[in-house]
């Protein structure tokens, strides 16, 4: 729940927002860059307002219906501030889907893992290619985006070094 507060609540850091905008912000803005899915934005929202980190407003704009707009809270900003300063410590091993297999590599005939690794290095190209199209296309430089971007390619990058020096172990 921590990551989703941290999102929820930097969201609303720059001012009010009502419901649609904070989904629209998550899905078109933030997906791409962080790839955090959320399911309903509306239970988070609730949590935090019984627990006084965000405010809820209804609001009406002409004839349209009401809409909740959520606003941060002085509590919530005091959280947001403990939660953005606490996750640049916060660091856990990575896991990625593919230890698994490498643990039970020794089962697996060398010609076969060879062309599964292939595999996984042309797919790793391939959201390398996405990222370099990614950063060349935003809109206005954003540099706390191109930091993201520039993160993950170096994952990336490191990914295929790691993924070639195994098949070269296999040979």
């Amino acid at each position: 729940m921590i990551e989703h507060e941290l999102l929820f609540l930097g969201l609303l850091k720059n001012g009010p927002k009502h419901g649609y905008e904070i989904k629209r912000l998550i899905e078109e803005e933030l997906f791409p860059f962080v790839g955090l899915k959320i399911k309903s934005i509306y239970y988070p929202l609730k949590t935090m307002e019984k627990l006084g980190l965000v405010k809820k407003d209804v609001g009406r704009e002409g004839k349209w219906p009401e809409k909740y707009v959520y606003s941060l809270t002085s509590k919530g900003e005091k959280i947001f501030d403990h939660l953005i300063t606490e996750s640049f410590l916060s660091i856990e091993r990575p896991y990625f889907n593919i230890d698994l297999s490498l643990y039970f590599l020794e089962y697996v005939d060398k010609p076969i893992a060879k062309r599964q690794l292939r595999g996984r290095i042309l797919f790793l190209r391939r959201i390398r290619r996405e990222l370099q199209s990614l950063k060349k296309t935003m809109k206005t430089p954003r540099r706390h985006l191109e930091v993201i971007v520039d993160h993950d390619l170096d994952l990336v990058e490191a990914e295929i070094r790691s993924i070639g020096r195994l098949m070269e172990a296999l040979s």
